[in-house]
């Protein structure tokens, strides 16, 4: 079995892979063809003696954030192996290649929205419960006012103001995309509101932009139901907006499906006497994985310059990341000493990214702690959480 990044020319034959996996139908393979030959994300593919491609990864370049800074990262997608070659290990081939380099290429930490958390746990990576859905009745929020000016974004106007106010947003959070215009306006700001009945709106309080939200309009039987697909907004009063402009709707639709990230709990939030109404689920279909430790370790917030020592184990992938390193500060070196605290490489992942407290990880199997637990459990705190970007 040979592994390698694919050519431009190749990567039509790897999107076809993805079609046949993912159970989708190809209406214009021209059309595909042309658009694959363009694509600049970095792509790979494993092939059998004959030549043929068995199967393909896709890695998506990008920052997100990890306690105040923008960091490179890696979003794993296209996961996928064509039938007469399932279980062949063609996909561990990929990965046993494409990891190492994206430490050598300096991504601190790697995602993935997994189909099977076992299947990714045997490369690294580990579960993130990263967000929260609800499902009520716009009458929930009917003791919400929203008195400002809603903006009804169309194609053509500037996407800056939205851009500006989700990046604001997202630097108080973990794993939080970092966006430009052209990522908004691809990915988010899309679409005419009257065909494909997605309204995207920037809510002003004193002519200050304070939210947005976009949602999607899906028309159901006996109720339609709003489905929130994006928002973000300034403090209290940009949350309160977006709660207030929802109860608007009390006449449009029966159900309002909106999200919140993880560390917010809206029943917690929430003053209505319907509030026992409403619905809550947790997505936990996000995985990470560290692909730099010792850099994930300087750059963690810790309370103050009292170090610690702290042994990874188990990356089958990158070497460099196993060892026991002590901290001090933004400092960390090699040590030879006995550890404080010692994890596996997933369990490192979930703590340094904060989806996990260590007093939730001493749960875990791979997680031991032998001193200096008060500081510890200051360093690997639980933290605020956001995912809302795909790849």
């Amino acid at each position: 079995m040979e592994v390698r990044k694919l050519t431009p020319e190749e990567k039509f034959e790897a999107e076809v892979i993805s079609y046949v996996a993912f159970h989708m139908r190809m209406e214009n393979p021209e059309q595909v063809r042309e658009d694959t030959r363009k694509l600049t994300i970095e792509e790979w593919g494993a092939f059998a003696e004959d030549g043929k491609m068995m199967a393909r990864v896709m890695n998506h370049r990008f920052h997100c954030m990890l306690d105040g800074q923008a960091v490179p990262s890696g979003g794993i997608g296209g996961v996928s192996t064509l039938p007469e070659y399932r279980n062949s290990g063609a996909i561990r081939g990929i990965f046993e290649k494409l990891i190492p380099e994206a430490y050598r290429n300096g991504e601190v930490f790697s995602a993935l929205y997994p189909f099977s958390h076992a299947f990714y746990r045997r490369f690294g990576y580990e579960t993130v419960c990263w967000r929260n859905n609800y499902a009520f009745s716009p009458s929930v929020l009917s003791g919400y006012r929203f008195d400002g000016a809603a903006e009804l974004w169309k194609p053509g106007n500037p996407v800056s103001e939205y851009t500006a106010l989700y990046n604001r947003f997202a630097a108080g959070f973990n794993l939080a995309m970092r966006r430009d215009d052209k990522m908004m306006l691809e990915r988010h700001l899309k679409g005419e509101y009257y065909r494909d009945r997605k309204f995207c709106y920037l809510l002003r309080e004193n002519g200050k932009a304070i939210a947005y939200l976009i949602y999607q309009d899906i028309r159901h039987d006996p109720a339609a139901i709003l489905s929130v697909e994006d928002l973000a907004w300034d403090g209290r009063a940009g949350l309160n907006a977006i709660l207030g402009f929802l109860g608007r709707f009390t006449a449009d639709y029966g159900t309002i499906r909106m999200f919140l990230p993880a560390c917010l709990q809206l029943f917690s939030l929430i003053r209505s006497p319907q509030a026992y109404d409403m619905e809550q689920v947790v997505t936990q279909g996000y995985m990470i994985r560290p692909i730099n430790v010792r850099r994930m370790l300087e750059i963690i917030r810790k309370p103050d310059q009292a170090p610690f020592i702290i042994r990874v184990e188990g990356d089958e992938y990158i070497p460099e990341n196993n060892g026991t390193w002590e901290v001090r500060g933004e400092k960390v070196f090699p040590a030879s000493g006995d550890p404080d605290l010692a994890v596996s490489i997933q369990a490192f992942g979930q703590l340094a990214a904060g989806s996990v407290s260590l007093s939730e990880a001493v749960y875990r199997p791979d997680v031991e702690v032998f001193g200096n637990e008060e500081l510890l459990s200051k360093v690997f705190a639980r933290k605020p959480i956001l995912v809302q970007d795909s790849f």
